[in-house]
C-alpha cells in the first residue's frame, strides 16, 4: 500500500540521534553513525522526527511500504517503560488519530500495563498544530467593538501556491520574497500591511503538502536563476511550522546562495511572537 513514510538524507545526516527520542514507536535507529529507518511497519509518517532534526535530513514522501501496525508498535513502546508509553500515546492524541489511540489503550488493557494519564501541554512541546482549540470565547472576552475598515490588497503576484509557482516568471527577479506557511495568512489579521507590499508572495504547508522535495528543488532553482535580494518567512507558532526554514536552508545550501532572512512567527491568537 502507498503511504507516508519518513525519508532520511544519508549525506545530510551526521548520525547525532537527536531525531531518537522524538520516536517513540521505535522505527529509528543510528546504525554505522548514521539514523535509519529500521521498519516501515513502526513509521506512522506523522512527521514528529522532522523538527527534532539539526541538519534539515528528515522529509516524508508516499511510497509503496508495510501497513502500519499499531498493536505491533505497542509490542515495541512498552519496551521503553512509562515515559515512552505516554509519549506515544501524546503523538496520537495530538495528531488527532483516535483510531490508533483507541487500539494502543486496548493494547496496554489487554497485556495488563498501566494507562498513563495525558495532561495537555504548552505550546512547547507535542504536536499543537492538530490541538483543537476553541478562540472565540478568547475573542469575546475581549469585548473589542468590530470596526470595519477598507483595506486594499497589496498581492503583487499569482500563482502564490509554490505548488504552482513558474521558477522563471518575470516578477521574480531581484525580488523580495515573503515565504510563508498556509495558515499565516488567516492568522494574523494585518498580513497584506505588515508583510506583502513591494513583495512577491509564496506560500505551502510544510506538514500536509506532499513531496516536499519538489519544493526544495523548485526553490533551489528561484535562488540560482533569480538573484533574490531578501526573504520574509512567516510560520505559525507551532513546531511543525519549523519546516518552512527547513526547506528554505536547504534550498539555498543546494543553491549557493546567501540570502538574508528575516523570520516572523506567529501565534495561534493572531500575533507576532
Amino acid at each position: 500500500m502507498k503511504r507516508k513514510i519518513i525519508k532520511i538524507n544519508e549525506e545530510k545526516c551526521n548520525g547525532c540521534g537527536i531525531c531518537i527520542p522524538d520516536c517513540p514507536e521505535g522505527a529509528l535507529q543510528v546504525i554505522d553513525g548514521k539514523a535509519r529507518l529500521v521498519s516501515d511497519l513502526f513509521c506512522d509518517g506523522l512527521g514528529a522526527c522532522i523538527k527534532a532534526c539539526p541538519q534539515g535530513a528528515m522529509t516524508t514522501e508516499e511510497r509503496e511500504a508495510e501497513p502500519y501496525d499499531e498493536y505491533k508498535v505497542m509490542e515495541n513502546v512498552v519496551k521503553g517503560g512509562q515515559n515512552v508509553i505516554k509519549a506515544h500515546l501524546k503523538h496520537l492524541k495530538d495528531h488527532g488519530e483516535d483510531k490508533l489511540h483507541e487500539q494502543a489503550i486496548d493494547y496496554l488493557t489487554k497485556n495488563g500495563f498501566e494507562i498513563p494519564i495525558i495532561e495537555e501541554e504548552k505550546l512547547a512541546c507535542g504536536c499543537p498544530g492538530t490541538m483543537q482549540k476553541d478562540l472565540s470565547k478568547e475573542k469575546k472576552a475581549l469585548n473589542q467593538p468590530v470596526q470595519n475598515v477598507n483595506m486594499q490588497s497589496e498581492l503583487n503576484n499569482w500563482p502564490i501556491q509554490l505548488k504552482l509557482l513558474n521558477p522563471n516568471a518575470g516578477y521574480l527577479k531581484n525580488a523580495d520574497l515573503v515565504i510563508a506557511a498556509d495558515c499565516t495568512a488567516f492568522s494574523y489579521p494585518n498580513f497584506h500591511q505588515k508583510f506583502l507590499k513591494d513583495k512577491i508572495l509564496i506560500m505551502f504547508c510544510p506538514k500536509l503538502d506532499s513531496d516536499l522535495d519538489s519544493y526544495v528543488d523548485k526553490l533551489t532553482s528561484i535562488f540560482e536563476k533569480q538573484d533574490i535580494n531578501s526573504i520574509t518567512l512567516v510560520r505559525m507558532e507551532v513546531p511543525c511550522c519549523g519546516g518552512v526554514e527547513m526547506l528554505i536552508k536547504q534550498s539555498m545550501q543546494k543553491s549557493g546562495k546567501n540570502i538574508i532572512i528575516k523570520e516572523y512567527v506567529i501565534s495561534i491568537n493572531g500575533e507576532i511572537v
